[in-house]
């Protein structure tokens, strides 16, 4: 009996006329920054989704394309699932608004611009004080590599062992930079989890599995012991997940989601 296209199976398409989406690249710096700013606004909605939000705690912020130096960030007090693209908020490294109708958090700003000025390399900071990040913050521990997912950050995180307080001066944002130093993650002890990435969807990507990383391990501890991944394996798995092209490309259903069932967030 033959399948159901006969004797003949059909020829496979040709790979090279399938759709896979890959990071776009803009010509105009006006374009690009259109479009960090879009996918900040996306971002900040998804956390507020999550429940990420705590009061007036938390922030994402994108390196300007044309001026490196200031960056884009949600305004004070919006929540988060309000957030649109006009309603950004663009302030220098000293936190003071260059363009934009609202206050910014300057406690977190102070943080953010410390991190942007230590790593040039990275485009987008997100902290935010989710419960599992917390959690996991409240005993100042490490991810340990009992996932695929958390394989991801296997000596490519780590945990600034200090708190002083709401962080609202530049030698505290320093200190935490250096803590951070090239990772993709931090943990602050008894304060919450901050990611990195070369584009906003990729530092957003690295909070979201961080978070629930956090979750699956102290999920995993209340249930027993978990069963930690050898090194070499989790270092094999990093170097396949860990990057920020693959972060980029597991946040594109996130993104579609979002722009496609809240388009207003574009205005």
């Amino acid at each position: 009996m033959h399948g159901t296209y006969g004797p003949n199976p059909p020829t496979p398409l040709p790979t090279d006329s399938l759709q896979f989406a890959m990071p776009p690249m803009h010509d105009a710096v006006e374009d690009e920054r259109r479009h960090r700013k879009e996918r900040l606004a996306g971002a900040l909605r998804i956390f507020g989704r999550m429940g990420f939000e705590d009061g007036v705690s938390g922030h994402i912020t994108a390196r300007d394309p044309e001026f490196t130096d200031c960056f884009w960030v949600n305004p004070f007090g919006m929540p988060f699932r309000h957030v649109t693209v006009s309603d950004l908020v663009l302030a220098n490294s000293e936190g003071q608004v260059i363009e934009g109708r609202y206050h910014v958090n300057q406690a977190a700003f102070t943080v953010h611009a410390q991190v942007h000025a230590a790593r040039p390399d990275v485009v987008a900071v997100a902290h935010c004080h989710s419960v599992h990040g917390r959690a996991l913050a409240a005993l100042g521990e490490l991810l340990d590599p009992i996932t695929q997912e958390s394989c991801a950050f296997y000596e490519d995180h780590a945990v600034y062992d200090a708190y002083s307080g709401v962080a609202v001066d530049a030698a505290e944002g320093r200190r935490i930079a250096a803590a951070l130093d090239c990772r993709k993650g931090l943990v602050l002890r008894n304060h919450g989890l901050l990611t990195v990435g070369d584009s906003v969807d990729a530092a957003a990507w690295w909070f979201l599995s961080m978070e629930r990383s956090s979750q699956v391990q102290l999920t995993a501890r209340a249930a027993g012991r978990p069963v930690l991944i050898e090194h070499k394996a989790a270092v094999a798995t990093r170097e396949q997940l860990g990057g920020d092209l693959v972060a980029w490309i597991n946040y594109q259903p996130l993104w579609q989601d979002i722009s496609r069932s809240e388009p207003d967030l574009l205005s």
